[in-house]
């Protein structure tokens, strides 16, 4: 992975499924300072804690031949809700000025969605992207990974 350059007051988003921190970095290129601007937090437990029903079955026409339908994914399905909040709310805050530059940390899937759901105002503004999952890291940790060492 490349290093990103952090200028000073750029945001850097770190998101998975479950949780999202807002950062911005208060330092510089040479020497980054990322702060914890917001936290937000999502309950999403796996699916056997979510849906409790048995998979389904389809007939064919004769009657005699059944096949089971494939469980719902309540937890990727969650992932996704979660990824649409956290666009919605960049939407919100780039409307709003509060950044003019962001990079985007994510668990891979979660930055797909989040690419698909992106307003054009805030997808102009992505100077870079990084498909990891960083959110149990620590500020320092994320800045190392960040500068590309």
């Amino acid at each position: 992975m490349s290093a990103i350059k952090l200028e000073h007051d750029m945001w850097v988003l770190v998101a998975d499924g479950e949780k999202a921190l807002f950062l911005r970095n208060e330092g510089d290129a040479q020497y980054p300072n990322l702060q914890v601007m917001r936290e937000d937090h999502h309950d999403n437990p796996p699916t056997r804690e979510q849906g409790t029903d048995r998979p389904g079955r389809l007939h064919d026409a004769s009657d005699n031949h059944r096949s089971a339908v494939a469980d719902t994914d309540w937890h990727r399905i969650e992932k996704d809700r979660f990824a649409d909040e956290i666009a919605a709310q960049l939407y919100k805050m780039a409307h709003k000025g509060t950044f003019k530059k962001l990079v985007l940390v994510a668990q891979p899937q979660v930055l797909g969605e989040m690419r698909k759901k992106l307003h054009k105002e805030v997808a102009d503004k992505v100077t870079g992207e990084v498909a990891k999952t960083l959110t149990n890291h620590s500020v320092s940790e994320i800045e190392k990974v960040l500068a590309g060492s």
